[in-house]
């Protein structure tokens, strides 16, 4: 599999296409395989604690296998999470940015799998792991 699409090209696509979280997501690597992305977190992504929320772990899993299916088909807005399995791991490191390693495991011509890895920035053990399935809109 190769990328269509360069890290900086996709990042201008993220901000373009979801202007609501613009700058929030960083893709900070991307070869059609493996794609490395950071969530900057903030005060909205902690839940009572200080810990960062599962809502917010499965954002970035989310984002992170929809930037691995677009990096190889391109500018593909419409493509769809049909399937998550996420898991808990421990917690994150309160005030630190989490980051994403994700691999496109299969790209058919209907859909999409990556696994995922979740990380407190600077930690070697995950704090989370995702399996997600995309469906990627037939070709016009």
């Amino acid at each position: 599999m190769q990328a269509v699409m360069s890290a900086e090209e996709m990042n201008a696509f993220l901000d373009d296409v979801f202007p609501q979280v613009k700058g929030a997501f960083v893709v900070e690597h991307l070869d059609g395989v493996n794609t490395v992305m950071r969530m900057r977190i903030s005060e909205q992504h902690l839940r009572p604690g200080g810990t960062v929320s599962g809502p917010t772990m499965f954002t970035l899993a989310d984002v992170a296998a929809y930037v691995a299916t677009l990096a190889c088909i391109g500018r593909e807005a419409l493509t769809v999470t049909t399937n998550c399995s996420l898991d808990f791991m421990r917690k994150p490191v309160s005030g630190r940015d989490l980051i994403a390693k994700a691999t496109l495991l299969k790209l058919g011509r209907n859909l999409s799998v990556s696994h995922i890895l979740i990380y407190s920035e600077g930690e070697d053990m995950p704090v989370a792991r995702a399996n997600m399935t995309y469906a990627i809109p037939p070709k016009s």
